[in-house]
Parts: structure tokens; C-alpha cells; sequence
């Protein structure tokens, strides 16, 4: 595997190494100790999947609150998707900058995603499928969560919006010259959580 970081501390691409022949190709997704050397850890302790029917589909912006700490490596199966994250921690550099990395079936890419961090994604194409792995299980009441089209992170989505939650719909938009403590409440009674 070839990990390479981003722009925002925590948020890394992971590029497999495949092995081809007539058959097509063999490649590790995930290996423990390969993420080991480059400086990642994981425990995978949950794993989820993601259908999307309708290009222009929006997940997101999700992160657990602490104690929770979730950390992902998403990837996708079918189909091909935007992932953007965005930094919403105030002390660091890339306060509310994020990153955008598209993921497909044919490309093998997948993004790792620290703790911390707010994550979402819009389908480039119908039938989309993402598959996440997770260090930690899903704990209701930690979920938090930005607007996707919140004027403060500029995130230029790809296509018009053709499905979105309620819940990602009704995230807060940031006050105007926020800074400190970022914690979006939810727009929704905790414990409800829409599935990134």
C-alpha cells in the first residue's frame, strides 16, 4: 500500500499496490502493520456499508465527540464518490480547511480519516457503495455534525444536491467569526444518527 498524507494532519490516502495477471488483480487494503509504519493505528472494530442510489447524493459532515474518538478507512466498492473532510478542531492549523479526494470502484482508492475529523461525501454516479471501517463501535449521543453547504467551509460540491437527510440538512451554520471550542449540536435528538 501506498499511504500518502494530506493537507490536514490525520487525513490520509490510501493507494493499493496491485498485482495483476489474467485473472485482473490482487491487493491488501488494509494491513495493520503497513499503517503501523506510517504512523497509523487502527483498531477495526466495526464495519459498515453505505448504498447510495442517485448521483448528487450528500453524506455528511459527521464526527463522534469525544470519548468516542472514531476513526475511519472508507473506500469505495461501486460507484464513485467526493469525500471531503474538514478540520473542525480550534487549535489546529487547518481550522475549518478541508480536503477533498475522490473515491471509486476503479480507482481502489480509500481515505483514512482520524479522530476528530468531519466527514462527508457526495455520489459522482447512481449505485454508489462505500464501505467504512471503524476503530471503535457506533455510541448514540456523540454525533456531531457541520452543514454541507455552510458558507464558512466553501466546499465546492461536483453536482447539484439530489438527496440529503433531514438531519445533514438541519446542522447549525457556523456563527460568522467562530472560533474557539466547535461543537455543533445536533439538529436532531441525541441518540438519532444518520449513517455517513
Amino acid at each position: 500500500m501506498i499511504v500518502t498524507p494530506t493537507a490536514i494532519d490525520g487525513v490520509w490516502i490510501v493507494d493499493i499496490e496491485a498485482f495483476t495477471d489474467a485473472r485482473g488483480l490482487f491487493a491488501r487494503t488494509f494491513c495493520a502493520q503497513e499503517f503501523a509504519a506510517a504512523g497509523l493505528t487502527v483498531e477495526v472494530a466495526q464495519c459498515s456499508v453505505a448504498y447510495n442510489a442517485t448521483a448528487g447524493t450528500i453524506r455528511g459532515m459527521h464526527w463522534a465527540d469525544e470519548p468516542v474518538r472514531e476513526t475511519k478507512l472508507v473506500r469505495v466498492t461501486r460507484g464513485a464518490l467526493l469525500d471531503v473532510v474538514v478540520d473542525p478542531r480550534p487549535d489546529s492549523p487547518t481550522y475549518l480547511r478541508h480536503v477533498a479526494v475522490e473515491l471509486s470502484a476503479d480507482n481502489h482508492r480509500a481515505l483514512f480519516i482520524a479522530a476528530g475529523l468531519a466527514h462527508g461525501y457526495q455520489t459522482l454516479v447512481d449505485a454508489t457503495e462505500a464501505t467504512y471501517q471503524m476503530n471503535v463501535p457506533f455510541t448514540p449521543g456523540h454525533d456531531r455534525g457541520l452543514r454541507f453547504d455552510d458558507p464558512r467551509l466553501a466546499i465546492a460540491w461536483p453536482l447539484p444536491v439530489s438527496v440529503i437527510s433531514d438531519k445533514d440538512r438541519a446542522w447549525r451554520l457556523l456563527p460568522d467569526g467562530a472560533t474557539g471550542d466547535l461543537v455543533a449540536a445536533p439538529a436532531e435528538p441525541v441518540g438519532v444518527r444518520s449513517v455517513t
